[in-house]
Parts: C-alpha cells; structure tokens; sequence
C-alpha cells in the first residue's frame, strides 16, 4: 500500500472513531438532561411523568409541612398561575423558606413532584459572609478596588 493510502486509512479510520466517541458521549447523557418546568407547565401536561426535570418557582407560603420521620417535607411551588406539591426527602439548604424561590431537580410521579435535590435562591443583594464585613468597612454600594 502506497503512503498516500495508508495516511487516507488512518484518517478515515481517526474521524470514524471521533464520530463513534461523540455518538457514545451524547448516548451516554440522553438520560441525564432535565428540563426546567415551571407549575404552570406541569399543569399543562408539559412535563412527563419519570422523566428527570426541574421545577422552579416560590415556595408558597403556609405550605411546608415536616413529616414524622424528621427529614422528609412537603411544600407546594408555585408560580402565581399554578402550584405543583413536592416531596423531599433529606436536609434542606439554608435558604429554604416559605415565599422563597427554589428549584427541585427530580421526576414527576403521578401529580407529585419528588424532588432528589432542593436548589433555594437567593436575591441580588446577596453578599456572601465574608464579603459582607469588607464591603461594610468600604461603603456599600462602592466597589472594591484590589
């Protein structure tokens, strides 16, 4: 085989492999996306039941209710047009409370969104601790020179 061949076969041979890797890659995490619904979506019929998602909206208030075992909770989201319960089972972030926003990553199963990890946001004035004293001492609202 004459060199011009062989460097033909091995490159044909190198982009076959990469599309091989790329389709496998992309197999691989098909089932790993989630889509991001809101209560109104779900309400819809959007979302489809066992699928893996995220749910976002306001925790309404008067809603989050502690189950006997000490570390389950459900509360209902909400996004002003729908509300869509959740159950959580384990510790919740800090910022976890009723009228905050929150994200639930999880499935939906049958009307109920059960929620594998709870995802709490915060405002735009957030200052994380150890800013918050550094920002004091410079003046709110300034910036911070380095």
């Amino acid at each position: 085989m004459k060199p011009k061949n062989q460097r033909l076969v091995l490159i044909s041979a190198a982009m076959v492999a990469a599309m091989v890797a790329v389709l496998l890659g992309i197999w691989g995490v098909r089932n790993q996306a989630s889509f991001f619904y809101t209560p109104a979506d779900i309400a819809e019929g959007k979302a489809s039941s066992g699928r893996a998602a995220r749910l976002g909206g306001m925790v309404e208030k008067g809603s989050i209710q502690h189950e006997p075992d000490g570390v389950t909770i459900r509360f209902m989201v909400t996004d002003g047009k729908a509300e869509t319960p959740v159950l959580y089972r384990g510790i919740v972030p800090d910022l976890f409370r009723e009228g905050s926003g929150a994200v639930a990553e999880g499935r939906l199963q049958n009307g109920v969104f059960v929620a594998d990890t709870i995802l709490a946001k915060h405002d735009e004035r957030y200052m994380p601790p150890e800013l918050g004293n550094l920002a004091a001492e410079h003046g709110a609202g300034k910036t911070l020179e380095k």
